[in-house]
């Protein structure tokens, strides 16, 4: 079960994912359950996107975009 702000943290992932800091404590689990991935760009950002996993959370509680 994701706690609020894990699950919110899922939410702009989804929605902005660059407006949303990689290194937040919420990412780690949310990583931990394969719900967003941390791809490293060729610039050497790091950007976050949600997985078909975290698309179906978000699916199930209506939020997917």
């Amino acid at each position: 079960m994701l706690s609020p702000h894990e699950f919110t943290t899922l939410m702009l992932v989804n929605a902005a994912p660059d407006q949303i800091r990689p290194d937040r404590e919420e990412i780690q689990t949310l990583l931990a359950r394969q719900l967003v991935n941390i791809e490293l760009l060729t610039t050497g950002q790091r950007q976050l996107s949600i997985t078909p996993q975290g698309h179906a959370v978000l699916k199930a509680v209506g939020r997917a975009c």
